[in-house]
């Protein structure tokens, strides 16, 4: 008999790392150009900056949520945003992508151990489980690498 557990859990996983019909992070933000990287276009509130930022930030309280009873979210919608939108270093750019897959493999690793029951009521949410934080997670990165893909693509910085 199959493992439904364990099929679930692959299908998460699958999902979580940018399968199916998503693009990934690393895709959408392969070569950004440096001098592009906190400009908006005109009727889009945010940069590829603020973007990126604001999927590390709520990532990461996401996945400290899943696994500290004791965790505390940032203020919202305030914490949830970089602190300045100015023009980030090349540093601060690459310390932000290397902090989200970080905290993305935790996730992953956290609903690929057999141990971790993915149904389970988190005893400090109101509802929350390891498997609708994982699709939080997921569907949360999702819409925010569309964006960035859709702003550079204005900005013409996308190759097809």
């Amino acid at each position: 008999m199959p493992d439904k557990q364990q099929e679930l859990r692959d299908h998460v996983l699958h999902v979580l790392k940018g399968g199916g019909a998503h693009a990934t992070l690393e895709q959408a933000i392969k070569d950004f150009p440096e001098k592009l990287r906190a400009q908006k276009v005109k009727g889009l509130p945010h940069s590829a900056w603020m973007l990126l930022e604001h999927i590390r930030i709520a990532q990461g309280d996401i996945l400290e949520f899943s696994r500290d009873a004791k965790h505390k979210s940032p203020a919202w919608p305030e914490g949830y945003w970089p602190e300045s939108p100015e023009q980030p270093s090349a540093a601060a750019w690459d310390k932000s992508v290397r902090q989200i897959s970080q905290d993305l493999k935790a996730m992953e690793e956290l609903v690929a151990d057999p141990k971790t029951d993915l149904f389970a009521n988190l005893p400090w949410g109101d509802g929350q489980t390891i498997l609708r934080e994982a699709l939080l997670i997921a569907d949360h990165n999702a819409y925010h690498v569309a964006q960035i893909v859709d702003l550079r693509r204005l900005l013409g910085a996308w190759k097809e």
